[in-house]
């Protein structure tokens, strides 16, 4: 880092006396070097200057990103919820045809309906149900309940789904709960 001169000390160099022919080269050089100091003391003030307006729009940038995250993080799930609310309202409008309902078998399509609705949003959103029933056992899929013995089905095919799993992409939500075949007894 250059010091900057300090006072006085332009007046502790002696001057020359300039002859008549052109004057002194060694007054000339100081001269031109007291310029050069003061240009490199601006460039400086000017580079510390532009790195301090750097730093404050750096913090500006990560305030703002750490922000925005923050709030992808809480809305995240905005999309699924709007795409769930229509099957919420179809599932309300089967609740009050049901207590009116004189044919069930209605009602019974009018669920399936939903049933679809609601199936169709998670497929929208990447969500698959966990194929199970006839599919070899997986404990990274499925969770078993019970063994139940079976001469029909290979040791470990899966029975019975008690309740579906569900995953994302390659992400288990919910593994699927499931009766599992054993070996006959003998």
């Amino acid at each position: 880092m250059i010091d900057e001169p300090q006072a006085g000390a332009a007046e502790s160099v002696p001057e020359q006396s300039h002859s008549s022919t052109g004057g002194d080269p060694a007054g000339e050089s100081v001269a031109t070097l007291r310029q050069q100091l003061e240009r490199a003391h601006a460039e400086r003030e000017a580079t510390q200057q532009k790195w301090l307006m750097a730093l404050a729009d750096l913090d500006t940038y990560r305030r703002r990103v750490r922000k925005e995250a923050e709030e992808a993080r809480r809305f995240a799930v905005l999309p699924l919820a709007e795409d769930l609310l229509p099957a919420l309202d179809n599932l309300h409008r089967a609740l009050e045809a049901a207590r009116s309902a004189t044919d069930v078998a209605q009602l019974v399509q009018g669920v399936q309906m939903v049933i679809r609705q609601f199936d169709d949003v998670l497929v929208k959103h990447q969500v698959t149900a966990i194929e199970s029933v006839g599919r070899p056992f997986d404990p990274n899929l499925h969770q078993a309940l019970q063994q139940q013995p079976s001469a029909d089905h290979p040791p470990m095919t899966v029975l019975a789904e008690y309740q579906r799993g569900y995953q994302m992409h390659d992400r288990v939500i919910r593994p699927s709960t499931v009766v599992v075949a054993a070996p006959p007894a003998n």
